[in-house]
């Protein structure tokens, strides 16, 4: 099927919403099991003392978790704080929590102690900028001058009473949280859900199934199956396999049947233009080491300008760290979803 389409529907009984690019899965997002907290999720904590060699501090959070929180100055021991989840915690280990607070929308984004009103660079023209310009400060007009606001690439010809609304409820949920900072530790704000958060971040389909069955018809179920297996078939007979450990995910990419002088190259290439879209469906992370095809030394500027344009659309923070001495390349990719094996 040609065209953007976003499917709408349960798997394995949880909530779940996939985004297809001319029939491939280009991403999928699944509602995790009730005991995990993921991104986003709002929490009061009270901060416990510093820990000065890992440069934070733990929080005690509801429920008897704990949280490590990084941006401590100005902040006492004791004290009642309203904290972000921020990414995601390994068993046994704290959560990653952040002071730094955003309330996302479709349309915008208030971000308390960042104060400020942008409009995103997506958005050139001086006309339109003018006027969401003008549209974000009569909205904010009164507010807690430490609430800064963005507005997002999709206000793009959006239509600006539907944008006011937007923000105007976006301001509202901060304040009502902010004002709560005082007590013990509670959860406050749940992290949206699977189809919420389509809506909020894919942009706008093609194709919009939100019945039930989307998921068969649109062949989801057997790409998530799929993804359940570290192989990865390639063209022409190569394939990658994607397997995480503790310690990092391992990328190993094979030239399959094929004895050709190019075979290693063009293997190489094709994986590291797949692996961005792998790891945003597999929910990886963290460190990621690729044992790459045999190839020439000479090819190497090749291999790193593909995986700079393949990871520059991926929309993920990704520190591209270059060659070890053995010839495997890594990088660092942000911890932002729960690992597809374990939602499911």
């Amino acid at each position: 099927m040609k065209g953007t389409t976003i499917a709408l529907d349960h798997l394995r009984g949880k909530e779940a919403a996939a985004h297809l690019v001319d029939g491939r899965l280009e991403d999928v997002l699944i509602a995790p099991s009730d005991d995990i907290w993921p991104p986003e999720t709002l929490l009061r904590g009270r901060l416990g003392r510093p820990v000065k060699g890992l440069g934070g501090a733990f929080v005690d959070l509801p429920g008897g978790a704990s949280g490590f929180l990084r941006q401590v100055k100005g902040l006492r021991p004791g004290m009642p704080v309203v904290v972000q989840v921020s990414g995601l915690a390994e068993d046994g280990k704290a959560i990653p929590v952040t002071t730094r607070l955003l309330f996302k929308s479709r349309y915008a984004i208030v971000t308390p102690g960042a104060p400020g009103l942008n409009v995103s660079r997506q958005i050139s023209d001086a006309g339109i900028r003018a006027a969401l310009e003008a549209l974000a400060g009569s909205t904010m007009q009164g507010a807690d001058p430490q609430l800064g606001l963005i507005l997002r690439s999709a206000c793009m010809g959006q239509d600006h009473g539907a944008i006011g609304e937007d923000i105007a409820t976006m301001r509202k949920l901060a304040e009502q949280i902010l004002s709560d900072s005082d007590g013990p530790p509670e959860f406050l704000l749940a992290a949206p859900a699977p189809h919420q958060a389509a809506w909020r971040d894919w942009p706008t389909p093609d194709t919009l199934d939100d019945r039930p069955g989307s998921f068969a018809r649109h062949n989801v179920i057997e790409a998530v199956e799929a993804l359940l297996s570290p192989r990865v078939a390639l063209p022409g007979r190569a394939h990658m396999r994607i397997e995480p450990t503790a310690a990092l995910v391992a990328v190993d990419v094979n030239t399959g049947p094929d004895t050709s002088p190019a075979a290693g190259l063009k293997a190489n290439i094709a994986a590291l233009r797949d692996l961005p879209r792998q790891l945003r469906l597999r929910g990886l992370g963290g460190q990621v080491i690729i044992d790459l095809a045999p190839c020439a030394k000479k090819d190497r500027p090749v291999l790193e300008q593909t995986l700079r344009a393949a990871f520059r659309h991926d929309g993920r923070d990704t520190v591209l760290a270059g060659w070890t001495p053995l010839g495997n390349y890594e990088l660092t990719r942000k911890r932002d979803r729960i690992a597809l094996d374990r939602v499911m």
